[in-house]
């Protein structure tokens, strides 16, 4: 077990792409093994593709691309500029709320991060924003993306813990609300004491709000369908991966009248890119997840932490700190696929609710992406603002500790997170 995660983390400092460093620690143990022969290792490969509900995975990555060439985007920017734009702080204020909004739209934190860059971030900076606290409102918005559905995080913590999918769903929408209203404030505090003015001076009228709102419909409406499927039972959580991508034709085929061939052919292509590259973490963190588990990994370190404490909530966050320091220097994906085997097992006999650890999970371990040293969404931001990091560390910080403020709450009251699937599952 220690060649595994030396050789892993060797190889992660050398550089080696993510999923050949797991897929070459995972087949160093099985090398070395003197009760494991190789072909147990190429057979927990094999079977870590053979599961129903990793079809999600393409059908999400897809629907996300083809989402972004629909002309959603563009609707979803106009109904969160009338929305929130006549508030202190008024396009960053937006950058959150559209953060929100596309959470249910493309899936994918770094996604959403890139394109408000592009497009919000310019302007934020024209306006006299600082270009560490544009790329910080814009990078850490977009961890609302982890929980709100239909969050690819939560597809794969669910197909490795066993845990429903569709209960994760419907508990990632309160604390993805809840993220939003924590970070806007945060803004508004912040807007107040260096006198961002916003973009609108008055509050917009009813009827402006209600033609905004109808004017983004079917993409508000997306989120919504998708909860309301899985809950009524007319789709497993991979069928509505398949029904996201037929939403997303017929909205930009039928009502928007904005996607074309050429550019389904390209989310086509870019989808293919980034699912050949999670199906390949996924498939060598299934030959490591056998691999922890056989070892007894999972008691082990439980009973380390027991010794210390053996109040549940102390454990769960010894657990969660030492998810937030792993999302430091691994990418998210990597973590819930190699970890998860490894915590639930610790906390579920705690009295833990796995949905609850669930959502706690991919926060802190999302959470990553935007710090340093190896924030995916920070750096990405970053360049693309041509913004120097050091500035943004100092100006991402408040809203860091927001968001920890958050997850505190959170684990303490697990009834925020379990309301909805309880009530409706």
């Amino acid at each position: 077990m220690t060649l595994l995660a030396v050789t892993f983390f060797v190889l992660m400092l050398l550089g080696v792409p993510i999923a050949f460093a797991i897929g070459i620690a995972g087949f160093s143990f099985f090398a070395t093994s003197d009760v494991m022969p190789m072909a147990i290792g190429v057979q927990q490969v094999a079977s870590a593709s053979q599961s129903f509900p990793l079809l999600a995975v393409p059908f999400f990555v897809l629907a996300g691309h083809m989402m972004n060439r629909t002309g959603i985007t563009t609707r979803l920017i106009g109904c969160s500029n009338v929305l929130v734009s006549w508030m202190a702080g008024g396009l960053a204020q937006v950058s959150i709320v559209l953060s929100t909004l596309m959470g249910g739209v493309s899936g994918s934190a770094v996604a959403d991060a890139a394109m408000e860059a592009r497009i919000l971030g310019p302007g934020m900076i024209q306006r006299g924003y600082t270009k560490g606290f544009t790329a910080a409102a814009i990078a850490v918005s977009s961890l609302i993306t982890a929980t709100i559905p239909p969050s690819l995080g939560l597809i794969l913590y669910g197909f490795v813990g066993n845990v429903s999918i569709g209960r994760l769903f419907l508990a990632g929408v309160v604390p993805g609300l809840l993220m939003m209203a924590v970070l806007m404030v945060t803004v508004w505090i912040i807007a107040r004491r260096r006198n961002y003015r916003p973009e609108m001076a008055r509050r917009p009228t009813g009827r402006e709000v209600l033609r905004a709102m109808a004017d983004a419909k079917w993409a508000l409406l997306f989120p919504v369908a998708l909860l309301f499927a899985i809950r009524g039972g007319l789709f497993t959580p991979s069928e509505v991966g398949a029904f996201a991508v037929i939403y997303a034709l017929v909205v930009g085929f039928l009502l928007h009248r904005e996607l074309t061939v050429s550019g389904v052919l390209e989310a086509l292509r870019e989808a293919v890119v980034d699912t050949g590259l999670i199906m390949l973490i996924i498939l060598f963190s299934g030959m490591v997840g056998y691999a922890i588990i056989f070892e007894q990994a999972p008691q082990t370190i439980a009973g380390a932490m027991t010794q210390l404490t053996a109040e549940p909530m102390l454990v769960v966050a010894m657990v969660l700190l030492f998810l937030f320091l792993a999302g430091l220097f691994v990418e998210s994906t990597v973590l819930v696929l190699l970890l998860t085997p490894i915590f639930l097992p610790i906390v579920q006999p705690l009295g833990v609710d796995p949905v609850h650890f669930g959502i706690l999970m991919m926060t802190i371990v999302t959470m990553g992406s935007m710090t340093p040293p190896v924030g995916v969404a920070m750096y990405t931001v970053c360049s693309l603002l041509d913004c120097p990091v050091e500035e943004y560390i100092v100006e991402s910080l408040p809203f860091i500790l927001a968001v920890v403020g958050l997850v505190v709450v959170l684990a303490l009251f697990p009834g925020i997170v379990l309301f909805l699937p309880n009530a409706l599952m």
